[in-house]
């Protein structure tokens, strides 16, 4: 990849984070929360944008970009009130800079008719409607400028706004060919403090040898402020490298920082410091150094703050600087398969360490040995590199969540329905692998939810429900695992019309007797639709069977409840990582398993008088006055044809995501122990009741039961629950 296709790479991530902070700032003013800061944020969003993609000569980008800018410039000073139909306006617009942005990173176009569309809506908010920002054409026959000078008048300013300094900007005719305005550069710079501008027009030709796409003004700019220089630098962000520009502290102010030595003064200055010379360093000299680019400010600050730090501590004074210096956030960029590849490597140790411990064991080394100790401290060592390595990967579930919002305004305006979404817990972290995997899952349920779940406006005001419905998106942790809840307010599961659907299209049969339960989760079956008529959102038979297929591939689990007349809830349950976890080995048939750990409440060994048969083979086991059924891991998962005797093997009791407890019979177990997931489907293929595999410390394959199936494998036939609940009465 060159130089210019890395640049431009580059562009396009940060352009995922200001489309982010976008829609963010843009749900907010939606919700009235319009305050400046929220405001400045999706100006400057918007703007960061334009201005990148000015570089690259991404025109359609731009112009669309300069539109948007312009309609959002006057919510900020105050011209357009954020009312409902603005913001619905906003809204699009941002969706369609969002589609601008995607098609220019993959080569495509975008309807141009729907941007003229846009355009002319965000340009009619603009105070005096359609077409306010242009200008009829004037008569230039006397034609005459005169350079003026003009002054901001800041007499409610403080007398000591701080630090003064001298602004020399010139553009060239890149900047204004990239969709670049001097006059908001110079209003965002206003911003910063007292400023007095004068513009020298000397440049301007005659009108007749007149360029009108050339540059012949400079701007003078004086300027106070407490912000300091990076906060200059930073208005000039995007069109500092089309233009001229300097930026000098005063002469006093200069003095007062720097003291009477040059810059190589204090590069000589540091130098001495650092070779121990410490009599010989100046107390101020080598504390600032104006260089002219931001790059090499932030080199020569790393350079030069470890003796900054050592002559604030012989002082005794510039604590709170370096302090504030120290909590300043620092991040970078990472390729991803550099972090997947050291993700497999930590497995790898994992596992290697695992081996090791198992050599030693055997080789007879008692537990209080030396060699015994070391590997205790490798062991702990491992897991916290394995930790931080997994922190690395693990990302908040709002980069998913901020999809949504869309969806939900494209969902509602094809079903005539008036939604609101509420999230929460979008700061809730997984592992990035899960966090790809989910787009599609929630994407289906949120169009199920608005579909199905909420009803007509007219609908609900004649239930006596607000005409706006409320779907709710929701992540949290629990049990080692995240849940995300998709909830709606609607009718809830028609579950007489939803058995009869099922019966018709042959998928039970039709006196089949099932539990409300069981007519819920007739919607997750291949096929069903309730759907009357095929349209864009749903009716094709597809989509609940496929995120059920997506959640159980990701090593999860989904179950719905619902209310008629309140709504219904989805509930998804997912490994916080897909790389490693905690489970117990336990031996089945002379075969190695393992059991995740999050799923097990507890272990015991059955007595005669808790374990009680039932017809057709099954059992159940008293524990704490309640019966559990008792489940055969290798009779069920076909290790072995023929019943274990309970009361010589070992029941770990478990509980299933929707809260369902079963007894597991297992032969021993070995122990608890952290293994690394290795996917049995991508290796081999998938087996029922089987979510992936491992490697143990002697080198050997173990399976990882999965729980969930595995009990739903045995509890399949209904009738055998109903004896259960009886014995238990």
């Amino acid at each position: 990849m060159d130089a210019m296709a890395a640049v431009k790479q580059t562009f396009f991530q940060e352009c995922e984070e200001q489309l982010a902070e976008l829609e963010t700032g843009l749900l907010a003013m939606e919700r009235g929360e319009a305050e400046s800061d929220t405001v400045n944020a999706v100006f400057r969003a918007v703007h960061s944008i334009k201005g990148g993609a000015g570089a690259f000569s991404l025109e359609d980008l731009v112009q669309f970009a300069h539109v948007f800018e312009t309609t959002l410039d006057h919510v900020r000073n105050g011209a357009l009130e954020p009312t409902a139909d603005v913001m619905g306006v906003m809204l699009r617009a941002a969706d369609l800079l969002a589609d601008l942005v995607a098609a220019a990173r993959d080569g495509l176009s975008v309807d141009s008719g729907r941007s003229e569309v846009l355009v002319t809506e965000l340009t009619a908010l603009s105070p005096g409607g359609v077409g306010a920002d242009t200008e009829e054409e004037d008569d230039l026959s006397d034609f005459s400028f005169t350079p003026v000078t003009v002054a901001f008048d800041f007499s409610d300013a403080p007398a000591d706004a701080g630090r003064s300094y001298t602004i020399t900007f010139k553009p060239r005719p890149e900047l204004y060919a990239k969709g670049n305005e001097t006059a908001l550069v110079l209003r965002e710079l206003e911003r910063l403090g007292q400023m007095e501008t004068s513009c020298d027009a000397s440049a301007l030709p005659q009108l007749a040898e007149l360029d009108p796409e050339g540059a012949y003004l400079e701007w003078t700019i004086r300027l106070t402020t407490e912000k300091g220089e990076d906060a200059i630098r930073e208005v000039f962000e995007f069109v500092e490298w089309d233009s001229s520009l300097t930026i000098q502290a005063s002469d006093a102010d200069a003095d007062v920082d720097s003291g009477a030595g040059s810059t190589e003064d204090a590069f000589a200055a540091l130098l001495r410091s650092i070779q121990g010379d410490e009599t010989a360093l100046p107390t101020a000299t080598a504390e600032i150094i104006p260089l002219p680019l931001a790059e090499e400010r932030e080199a020569v600050v790393e350079v030069e703050a470890q003796p900054a730090k050592a002559s604030a501590a012989r002082n005794g004074s510039g604590g709170a600087n370096a302090n504030a210096n120290a909590a300043a956030p620092q991040t970078i960029r990472a390729d991803l398969e550099r972090v997947d590849r050291l993700i497999d490597l930590v497995g790898e140790l994992v596992i290697n360490q695992a081996m090791l411990s198992q050599r030693v064991m055997e080789a007879g080394h008692v537990p209080g040995s030396a060699v015994a100790l070391g590997l205790d401290e490798l062991e702990h060592l491992t897991r916290e590199i394995q930790d931080c390595v997994m922190a690395i990967r693990a990302q908040a579930v709002k980069s998913v969540f901020q999809r949504i919002p869309r969806l939900v305004r494209e969902v509602a305006s094809m079903t005539g329905k008036q939604v609101r979404l509420i999230t929460d817990g979008e700061g809730t972290e997984v592992d990035k692998t899960v966090i790809d995997r989910l787009n599609d899952p929630l994407t289906h349920m949120i169009r199920n939810a608005i579909d199905h779940g909420l009803e007509k406006p007219e609908v609900r005001i004649a239930a006596g429900k607000p005409a706006e419905g409320v779907v709710r998106l929701s992540a949290m942790h629990r049990s080692g695992r995240i849940v995300i809840e998709v909830a709606d307010d609607g009718a809830g599961i028609n579950r007489a019309r939803v058995k009869a659907i099922a019966a018709e299209k042959g998928l039970i049969a039709a006196d089949a007797a099932l539990s409300d339960e069981e007519i819920d989760n007739l919607i997750f079956l291949p096929g069903f639709s309730t759907a009357s008529e095929v349209s864009n959102i749903s009716g094709r038979g597809v989509g609940m069977d496929v995120v059920k297929r997506s959640i159980q591939g990701l090593g999860g689990r989904l179950s719905i409840t619902s209310r008629p007349g309140k709504g219904s809830t989805f509930t998804m349950s997912l490994p916080l990582t897909l790389a490693v976890l905690d489970g117990m080995v336990v031996t089945v048939a002379d075969q190695t398993l393992v059991v995740p750990l999050t799923a097990i409440i507890e272990t015991l060994q059955p007595k005669p008088a808790d374990v009680h048969g039932l017809g057709g083979g099954a059992r159940v086991i008293a524990i704490r006055d309640t019966f559990t059924p008792l489940i055969d891991v290798g009779r069920e998962l076909g290790f072995r044809n023929t019943a274990t005797d309970p009361l010589v093997a070992v029941a770990i009791l478990v509980e299933t995501e929707g809260g369902r407890r079963s007894a597991l019979l297992v032969d021993t177990i070995q122990g608890q122990r952290q293994v690394v997931i290795k996917s049995l489907e991508s290796n081999y293929r998938h087996v029922p009741g089987i979510a992936a595999a491992t490697i143990l410390g002697d080198g050997r394959v173990a399976l990882i039961i999965d729980v969930d199936t595995v009990i739903a494998n045995s509890q399949s036939d209904a009738t055998i629950l109903e004896p259960v609940l009886a014995a238990a009465g």
